[in-house]
Order: structure tokens, then C-alpha cells, then sequence
């Protein structure tokens, strides 16, 4: 690899990272065109941490044999029992920055995997970490992982090795801007839901800018909360929180709402569409995925001796205010607007009528013919804080025990 050939790798690097090209593209890219400018690869693997729920970092693989793999891997927070045994273990432990050795003289084999490269005809291994400075580490990103593999039966030459020297660090650079968007993308879904999340990343970021729209509001929270809390053991409380919070925001996203908030054991979310009747459908899908998930968590909850539940749900359609409300250095994206009261008032009710679920007579109005053979009328109620008296209905009980 001559210099030219270098500067323009470097600049398809730059250039690449600067147009947001995923990680996959960059590695991939990275690969193709070292190799088509002498660098015998065989493998090449690029290995990030992120700050992510479920799952810890991922790792990008190439190849040039054709051989089917998947090009990304997503690693948990459990250590491999063979991490200690691995070159990266050993670099971060030493304080090393480079490894290499010949496979195929069986330098080293004590490394977990040096083995298995070199029984599958690898010759010359190159393992590269790159640190980032404590202002640039987030969550466990504190750091890039690579390593790089020739079958050449010669291994990589002097020339070879000092262009990924030079190289690789360009290609970690770019890879971390593109997990560090891919990070703020996972914390605003996660923190904000996918729609408002959405909007924050498109700029909608200024206090006071808020959007007037129609929406179907959901609000549910738990059953006898306060009474099973008061009785369960302090470590029953999280978990308990955590199963019947994942069976509502499943069924919720599942059927194209978004969360908003969680308070406490309750939640706020909303369905959108063009059609007012179409978001009453999916609202009264998710109440229905919600049901069939309850009891298959209700009977395993059960069956582990621990405290189960239902959820109480208010339903309710109207025009409400979306956006940013907050001081200017505390922001939350949300919805405000009588509507919004109006339906924890309605959930609120779920207790006095001894119902699963309570809908506003706007809801049932703009639910579809087919869904509403299937409701009854509850009565009339005064919901505190609301002017006037309501109808409100529910699910024929029928359909609620089938």
C-alpha cells in the first residue's frame, strides 16, 4: 500500500463517518478497500460498548471467504466465561495497545480463539485497542476493539501492519460517531417514546413549541397498588412494576401507540392516525393484547408465589397539546390539556364500578361500528375536576372473562 492509496482509505473514512454511514458500512468498506489496495485481510472485527438497556456493546465482522455469518453481534452485560482468556482481556489488563502473532507458528495459542483462526488456515493475527480519553467515554464506550486476520502464508508484511496502524484509529473515530447516534436514537425512545423521541432528534427541542393534535389517550395503571406494595417484600415491588409495565407497553406498542409517561404504576400513552377511528381500533387492540398477556404473566406469577394483579384502563379521544413544557433547563415532551385529565379521571373510575376498562362516550363515538356491538354503557358519573357529567362505558364482560 502506497501513500496515496492511504490518504484515500483516510478520506473515504472521513467522509463516510461525516454522511453517518452505519458500522456495518464502515467496516465492510474499510475491509474491501484495504484489501483491493494490497492489505491481505482475511477477517476483520470491530468491537464497541454502548449504553444500552438490554445489551452492553456489538460487534461488527467481516470476511472475504463468502461464508455466511452474522455481520452484527449484540453481547449482554454477563461476561463470557472465556473473556479472560481472550487478547482483549490481556490488553486491557496489561495496559497494552497492539498484539500480534503468528498462528501458524503457534505463538500464544493460549488465547481463547487464536486456535480456531488457525485451524481455519489464518496465519497472522492483529488485535488493536484504542481508548478514549474519560471525557469521551459514555456508559461502557470507554473504548474500540479490533483485530485483524491474513491466510497469507507469509502473514501480514511491515507495510501491511503499519497501514492499519494508521488506519484503524480513522475507522474507530467513525464507527463511535455512529454508535453515538445510535445511542442518543435508543435513549430518547427509551426515556421518551419512539414519536416524541423522534421529534427531539428532529430538532423539536424549544420550550413552549408544542403541536395541537387529536389523539386517543390511554391512561391504565395497577389494581390495588398501594395494598400489595404495603405487603409484598421491598424486592417483590420492582419486579412486580417491571412484568405488568412490560405487558402494558408491549401491547401498546405492539399495536402502533406511544408511551409517554410512566407514573409511578401508571401509564400514559397515545394513538395517532389520520383517522380518528382507526386510533380507536388500535387502542382497543392493544386492551386486547394486554388481556392475553395478563393472564399468561398472572399465571406464571402465580405459579412462582408472588403477588399478581390486573390493570385498570381509561380510555378517552380529544385534542390535546404535544410538545415541550418545562422550565429552560428541564424540558418534558408531552401532552397537556383537559383531555389528558379527563382520562385518569376516567380510570379513576374503574375502581368505583368494579371494571377492567372505562371509555369516554367521545372514545365510543369514534370507535369503529364492528368494535362498538361489543360495548355497554356504565352510566352517568361527575368526574372530579371535570364540569360536566359523562357517559361512560365499558367492554361487554363477556368479552372481558372469555
Amino acid at each position: 500500500m502506497n501513500a496515496r492509496d492511504l490518504q484515500q482509505i483516510s478520506a473515504w473514512v472521513i467522509q463516510s463517518g461525516l454522511a453517518g454511514a452505519s458500522e456495518t458500512a464502515l467496516l465492510n468498506g474499510f475491509c474491501e478497500k484495504c484489501h483491493d489496495a494490497g492489505v491481505n485481510l482475511s477477517r476483520g472485527m470491530a468491537i464497541i460498548d454502548t449504553l444500552h438497556p438490554t445489551y452492553e456493546g456489538r460487534a461488527f465482522r467481516w470476511r472475504n471467504d463468502g461464508v455466511h455469518e452474522e455481520a452484527v453481534v449484540e453481547y449482554g452485560r454477563t461476561l463470557p466465561a472465556n473473556w479472560q482468556r481472550s487478547v482483549f482481556y490481556h490488553l486491557l489488563t496489561t495496559g497494552g495497545e497492539e498484539f500480534r502473532c503468528r498462528l501458524d507458528r503457534g505463538e500464544l495459542a493460549e488465547f481463547h480463539n487464536l486456535n480456531d483462526l488457525r485451524d481455519q488456515g489464518h496465519t497472522d493475527y492483529l488485535a488493536l485497542v484504542h481508548r478514549f480519553a474519560s471525557d469521551g467515554v459514555i456508559g461502557e464506550m470507554d473504548c474500540f476493539y479490533s483485530h485483524w486476520t491474513t491466510s497469507r502464508p507469509e502473514g501480514f508484511n511491515a507495510p501491511e501492519v503499519e497501514a492499519l496502524r494508521i488506519l484503524v484509529p480513522q475507522l474507530a473515530l467513525a464507527i463511535k460517531c455512529a454508535s453515538l447516534t445510535r445511542i442518543a436514537g435508543t435513549l430518547v425512545e427509551v426515556y421518551l417514546g419512539h414519536d416524541a423521541g423522534q421529534r427531539v432528534l428532529s430538532g423539536r427541542i424549544s420550550r413552549g413549541v408544542a403541536d395541537r393534535i387529536s389523539a386517543v389517550l390511554w391512561f391504565s395503571d395497577l389494581r390495588d397498588y398501594t395494598a400489595i406494595t404495603d405487603t409484598a417484600a421491598p424486592d417483590e415491588v420492582i419486579p412486580l412494576l417491571n412484568d405488568y409495565a412490560d405487558a402494558v407497553i408491549s401491547s401498546i406498542h405492539e399495536a402502533g401507540g406511544d408511551v409517554l409517561k410512566l407514573i409511578g404504576d401508571g401509564v400514559l400513552a397515545i394513538f395517532k392516525a389520520d383517522d380518528p377511528t382507526d386510533a380507536c381500533r388500535c387502542a382497543l387492540r392493544a386492551q386486547a393484547s394486554l388481556q392475553k398477556r395478563l393472564k399468561l404473566l398472572n399465571a406464571r406469577r402465580s405459579g412462582e408465589e408472588r403477588p399478581v394483579t390486573s390493570v385498570y384502563l381509561g380510555l378517552h379521544i380529544g385534542d390535546v397539546f404535544y410538545g415541550n413544557i418545562g422550565s429552560e433547563d428541564r424540558l418534558d415532551f408531552t401532552v397537556i390539556g383537559p383531555a389528558v385529565n379527563e382520562v385518569s379521571r376516567i380510570a379513576s373510575m374503574c375502581r368505583s364500578v368494579d371494571r377492567e376498562i372505562a371509555m369516554s362516550a367521545d372514545f365510543v363515538a369514534a370507535t369503529p361500528p364492528d368494535e362498538r356491538a361489543h360495548i355497554v354503557s356504565l352510566g352517568r358519573f361527575a368526574l372530579r375536576g371535570v364540569r360536566r357529567a359523562q357517559e361512560l362505558f365499558t367492554l361487554d364482560p363477556a368479552i372481558l372473562d372469555g
